[in-house]
């Protein structure tokens, strides 16, 4: 699809603290997809908002993600983020049967057995935030630390490598043009990195995330060093992306919702519950994601996409869809419990969310617990967002108790 004056030009680089972005709401409030321009890329898209509409698009396979390689595809950043072995640029069915492989890793009852390396994880680092006493930065002693940590701990990365690991990820997500060739060498520093990490764990495998996903297999089929090291990767990125945001936007949101902190004192037992509509309700990135590619002719919504146009599905848009959650705007912690798509969904739905989800709930749960009188140090409007990034999450969180 190429240029089109009438697409109008979406940045999508609103950072008001957890406000939801005026020009996504606007866009939603169309009947069929909208045609958009992003700041990088040779081509316009196709955004599509709804959540049945996102869910088709998730799931159609003439609407492919791997056939985006090789083109300079709309997007956000000036370098793109995932490689081109990414297994969120796979297709099924060999996304299929990576996904198969490699989530053998992340089973509920895996998780459950490594809850205590995240319980003991956070509570070192609440510890040490105790210590140095009020009023500390939430976001440096638990938000960027306890994802990071638990990741690279899981994964086996030794701890004296995890600044190098840390930096280049945050290489990765800045939005700036002239962070291009930042981006790039980071990129492959980091695939380069996992790929030695895998030859090393072939001849000497040890309790990590690699070690398990190596071990895993369906039949003869296992997954082959390449694609080993590439989902070594994509959860080094991952798993320092979400959780690290959610954390601090979830607490932002109990310190300044009363009744919410209120409600999960009370009722501890609808922590996770709580947690599943607040993620639903925080626009923790900004905009869009990877976009498909149309194969063929496809009429979606009254949307005429044609073959080679490039579609763009916004989760954050879906997750607010009036016709899946009434009052979409309001956290309601009595809601009917209904999937949301923060993590994903069809065939590329993150297979790490008992990992997050436990991290969550360990990050929440026990800071809860030991700080009774846990509240911001400084007023709302005070707290600085991130505007370098494709993420929504405060730079600080200053917080007292």
């Amino acid at each position: 699809m190429t240029g089109d004056k009438e697409s109008p030009t979406c940045p999508f680089d609103y950072s008001e603290a957890l406000d939801f972005d005026p020009v996504l709401a606007n866009l939603m409030r169309r009947d069929a997809p909208a045609r958009i321009r992003l700041p990088y890329g040779e081509a316009d898209a196709w955004l599509v908002t709804g959540f049945d509409a996102v869910k088709h698009v998730t799931t159609d396979q003439r609407l492919s993600r791997a056939a985006i390689i090789g083109h300079d595809y709309p997007r956000l950043t000036a370098e793109p983020i995932v490689s081109p072995e990414s297994i969120n640029v796979m297709d099924p069915p060999h996304s299929s049967r990576v996904r198969q492989l490699a989530s053998q890793a992340f089973t509920q009852q895996r998780v459950d057995g490594m809850r205590h390396r995240i319980v003991r994880l956070a509570d070192l680092l609440l510890d040490e935030m105790e210590e140095k006493g009020p009023p500390a930065d939430l976001v440096k002693y638990l938000s960027t630390t306890l994802p990071q940590h638990t990741v690279l701990d899981l994964l086996g990365v030794e701890r004296e490598d995890w600044p190098r690991m840390q930096e280049a990820v945050l290489r990765l997500l800045v939005v700036d043009a002239h962070n291009k060739d930042a981006a790039a060498k980071a990129k492959a520093d980091l695939t380069a990195y996992f790929a030695e990490l895998v030859e090393q764990r072939r001849h000497s495998p040890g309790d990590d995330l690699i070690s398990l996903m190596a071990e895993a297999r369906d039949g003869e089929d296992h997954l082959d060093d390449n694609e080993l090291a590439v989902m070594a990767l994509t959860l080094a990125l991952s798993g320092q992306d979400t959780a690290t945001c959610e954390i601090s936007n979830i607490v932002y949101l109990l310190l300044t919702h009363p009744e919410l902190e209120d409600h999960l004192r009370r009722r501890p037992e609808t922590l996770t519950d709580v947690l599943h509509e607040m993620l639903r309700y925080i626009p923790f990135r900004k905009g869009v994601g990877i976009p498909r590619m149309a194969l063929e002719d496809v009429e979606l919504d009254g949307a005429q996409i044609r073959a080679g146009d490039f579609v763009h599905v916004s989760y954050l848009a879906a997750n607010r869809d009036p016709e899946r959650y009434p009052k979409p705007d309001v956290i309601d912690v009595d809601r009917p419990n209904r999937p949301h798509m923060t993590f994903g969904w069809g065939g590329h739905r993150c297979i790490a969310v008992p990992l997050a989800m436990a991290e969550l709930e360990v990050a929440v749960g026990r800071l809860m617990q030991r700080f009774p009188g846990l509240k911001l140090a400084v007023p709302p409007d005070e707290v600085r967002w991130d505007q370098q990034t494709i993420r929504r999450f405060p730079l600080e969180l200053p917080v007292t108790w």
